[in-house]
């Protein structure tokens, strides 16, 4: 457990194995914590580290507006304080809007990219987008933290066999700041870099389950705008893939990490 400030906050992050740095950023509401299935099987293979942002898990929560721009500082700051060249980023949710934010803004810090049930902008286009932002939105801020965290394990995790899944979010989630996490949520409402996609030209793994909030087809429209990604869809999985799909997901990523390593390698011993 180890800390490093960013503008004056103090941020919490772990680290795990040896080998080429690996960086882990959680979505909304989550933390360090809901890598756990996750960090074994890397840490294998890789120097693993895990961050809470700021307003998340043991980081500070100052009371300020946050921006998905200012998560992405914060990331850059851990990789210069770790003093580190190029990392592997791999980003779910509101970590993954983070790794396009870091990705469009500084590109020569990212070796690789993973984006799991994500987007590179959260736009309402039409009247049924407005209003589900809208909903969520109000439903956030009328509900206790308790009641969403109900609300979400029924959602994320529906299946009896899922019970164990559904008491971690019904135990962790009350645990936020709620003034830090509805921060976050507006962080997110009308952020968006898909006009930029084209500065990302790192190896890119856009993964997304069958069942998440958004449909795949909006992740093979913008895969098309990336220089070098490709999509993967995960079957029987919400949105929380890492967790209901640990293995599966674990596979997919090693293998695409190691296929980014190779070409490196290889490009290292062309003359």
């Amino acid at each position: 457990m180890a800390y490093f400030d960013s503008d004056g906050c103090q941020l919490h992050y772990e680290e795990y194995g040896h080998g080429a740095p690996l960086l882990l950023v959680h979505g909304l509401g989550s933390s360090t914590r809901d890598w756990e299935y996750q960090i074994g099987d890397l840490a294998a293979h890789y120097r693993v580290i895990a961050l809470d942002l700021r307003g998340h898990g043991r980081s500070d929560k100052p009371r300020e507006r946050y921006s998905i721009a200012g998560f992405a500082e914060d990331v850059a700051a851990l990789i210069e304080h770790l003093r580190l060249e190029a990392v592997h980023l791999v980003g779910i949710s509101m970590g993954g809007m983070i790794g396009f934010q870091l990705g469009v803004d500084r590109p020569e810090l990212l070796k690789s990219l993973c984006i799991v049930n994500s987007t590179p902008e959260v736009k309402p286009r039409n009247l049924r987008e407005r209003l589900e932002v809208a909903k969520r939105w109000s439903l956030s801020r009328l509900l206790g933290l308790k009641t969403i965290a109900k609300g979400l394990g029924r959602l994320l995790f529906p299946h009896p066999h899922q019970e164990e899944l559904r008491r971690k979010i019904e135990e962790r989630w009350p645990q936020n700041d709620k003034r830090a996490y509805l921060a976050s949520l507006d962080a997110i409402i009308g952020w968006g870099v898909r006009e930029r996609l084209a500065r990302i030209t790192c190896p890119t793994l856009v993964i997304s389950a069958d069942r998440d909030y958004t449909p795949v087809a909006q992740k093979a429209a913008y895969v098309k705008e990336l220089p070098d990604a490709r999509l993967l869809v995960i079957e029987n999985s919400r949105h929380a893939t890492p967790l209901d799909q640990p293995q599966r997901f674990n596979s997919s990523l090693l293998a695409f990490l190691a296929e980014v390593e190779r070409a490196a390698l290889n490009h290292h011993k062309d003359p």
